[in-house]
């Protein structure tokens, strides 16, 4: 187990708002990178001829280029008094704790230089070289921002002596040359951009079939891609020395993970930007994921010279530990996972009108099962202590102790970024966000929220598992529509009569955890009152579904059969009650789900 020397109690230390404060400030620092990038890929950078106004007004004209650059100046109008009160408060409350103080002033001297660069860049009419230093700055800004935030969180769970800070240790070292290296690659690349140099080389990774250009914009862009080849390795080994040292290092491990993770999306979405000939969507892509290189870098830099520094952890024997990769796949829920994966396919063909092609059927379904299984692993982790009280999941890999947090907190992570990137780029953005959104829904919503605090949590938190026909449906015509909105109603009202079932079976389980399901808090019999009712409203909803093309006669006559079958067994546990009745519920309605969406399947591709 780990110890720390000092450990908090929870009136010890204060500081939580200031530590919200002081990540808020980094989170709007790094929204107005990406929109400065947005102003880069879609030209706008001249939307707005004049500085600080826009064409001598507070609020300027309707017209796109100019309000994309406006944007950007209202995202810095935000971002600059977060800045100012975080290092105000940093000056009265923590004066002599240097790691909190000086990163907070240091952000205000380069605000005040970015605030010049910005109007440099617009009087000046972006030159290349202001651009790339402009750039640079933000990027400085953002990383000590993240510095006091993390430095804060630190502060929070271990006392001050958590922050005292060694460049001396080895990794520590290692980890700012990553940083530094890095620093390079992304101004280099803005350099890139603003100089013209993006389209001197066609083909990846020479060239135009050259490993070093005759033409000065090919050497420029040719240079960005060397740091490029350069900053790889140097994060692989980073994340490499971190996963070694990965339980007295946990803030390094799994940080460095992240920053690997979205490096190689980097080099891939780098690659397909020049093959694609540089989308609109992958250029800002590209910048805002090494704008999330560079942060999660300087997170993985800041963990690392103060765990060094504060020595707060004892030594494991980490060698020792034998990781098993059935423990990682458990932490998936593969079966919830496959039955996700059966309706994010069905509204695919169903939104086609048949087969979607194949390509487009696999990205998808790798996209979502990095999604669910990332955000099945986080759900693990945030239930740690809810899974151990309960007979269902004490063998779970983290309360059996098989597996600790730092490595299901890094593996969760990095499924879900790789989910999102699988399909911002071989699918498309909206089924990308959506499956965000569905991961956040889940994790946040449901796990964090409303779980632990109220009896029909699985009522509003049914939607998180609702969201993937969505997903399907997006990646298959590229929007939604009224059709796939009852897809998310139908699972919707499907959860939980579903959930309800398996709460009965394992009723006590619950109460000894100290989760409020509904069957703990309302009893047994308005438990299975509300099963039978929802599963009125689930078989009622399919019958409403040919009316928005969802599947024609022979869906009917199936979801009827199915329907027909669900009601049975909800009647039986209405009026039986008992283990049996509720686990029949249970599996059936699990069948049910899949069956009613291979008869929509079906029907469409006989049609």
């Amino acid at each position: 187990m780990m110890q720390t020397e000092t450990p908090p109690t929870p009136h010890m230390y204060d500081g939580r708002r200031f530590r919200w404060l002081a990540l808020s400030a980094a989170l709007m620092t790094f929204v107005l990178i990406v929109a400065g990038a947005i102003v880069r890929v879609t030209g706008s950078g001249l939307g707005c001829p004049d500085w600080p106004l826009c064409y001598g007004r507070i609020i300027p004209p309707l017209r796109f280029d100019v309000w994309v650059e406006y944007s950007h100046r209202l995202a810095a109008s935000v971002t600059s008094p977060l800045i100012l009160l975080t290092a105000g408060i940093g000056w009265l409350r923590y004066r002599q704790e240097r790691p909190i103080l000086w990163p907070a002033l240091v952000s205000v001297f380069l605000l005040v230089v970015q605030i010049v660069l910005g109007g440099i860049t617009v009087l000046y009419e972006l030159p290349p070289t202001i651009v790339a230093i402009h750039l640079g700055n933000a990027l400085l800004i953002l990383a000590l921002q993240l510095a006091v935030a993390v430095a804060l969180f630190r502060r929070s769970r271990f006392g001050p002596p958590s922050l005292q800070v060694s460049f001396a240790d080895p990794l520590a070292r290692f980890a700012l040359i990553g940083l530094l290296v890095v620093f390079g690659l992304i101004v280099s690349g803005a350099y890139v951009t603003s100089s013209g140099s993006a389209f001197a080389c066609s083909g990846w990774p020479l060239c135009s079939g050259s490993l070093w250009p005759d033409t000065g914009l090919g050497r420029i862009h040719m240079f960005h891609r060397l740091f490029a080849a350069l900053s790889v390795p140097i994060v692989f080994l980073l994340a490499k020395r971190a996963w070694d040292r990965r339980r007295r290092r946990p803030g390094t491990f799994v940080a460095s993970t992240l920053a690997l993770t979205l490096i190689l999306i980097q080099v891939l979405v780098g690659a397909l930007n020049v093959l694609r000939s540089f989308p609109p969507v992958l250029n800002g892509l590209h910048i805002a994921t090494a704008s999330a290189v560079w942060g999660t870098l300087a997170i993985s830099a800041t963990f690392a010279v103060m765990e060094a520094g504060s020595q707060e952890r004892k030594a494991v024997g980490e060698a020792a530990v034998r990781l098993q990769w059935t423990d990682f796949v458990a932490l998936t829920k593969p079966v919830i996972v496959a039955l996700l994966l059966v309706t994010t396919m069905a509204a695919m063909i169903v939104g086609a009108g048949g087969w979607p092609g194949t390509g487009l059927v696999v990205w998808t379904l790798i996209g979502g099962a990095l999604a669910s299984g990332g955000a099945g692993a986080l759900n693990q982790l945030l239930d740690q202590e809810l899974d151990g009280r309960m007979q269902r999941t004490r063998d779970r890999p983290l309360p059996s102790g098989r597996l600790v947090k730092v490595e299901v907190l890094a593996y969760g992570l990095a499924l879900c970024v790789l989910s999102f990137f699988v399909l911002a780029l071989f699918v498309n953005l909206l089924a990308a966000l959506l499956a965000l959104a569905g991961m956040i829904y889940y994790v946040v919503l449901y796990t964090m929220w409303l779980k632990p605090t109220t009896a029909h949590n699985i009522v509003i938190g049914g939607g998180a598992g609702a969201i993937p026909p969505l997903v399907g449906w997006a990646a298959a015509t590229g929007g939604l529509d009224i059709a796939a909105f009852f897809l998310f109603a139908f699972i919707f009202f499907w959860t939980p009569p579903h959930f309800w079932a398996l709460a009965l079976v394992r009723r006590l389980d619950y109460a000894r955890a100290g989760v409020p399901m509904l069957p703990v808090v309302q009893g047994d019999a308005q438990t299975r009152r509300l099963i039978l009712l929802y599963t009125l409203q689930v078989v009622a909803l399919t019958f409403l579904m040919p009316l928005v093309d969802l599947g024609g006669g022979m869906f009917l006559i199936a979801a009827g059969a199915l329907g027909a079958g669900l009601l049975l067994a909800a009647w039986r546990l209405w009026r039986r009650g008992g283990n049996r009745a509720a686990w029949g519920m249970y599996r059936y309605s699990s069948l049910y789900l899949a069956l009613v969406f291979a008869a929509m399947v079906l029907d469409v591709l006989i049609a």
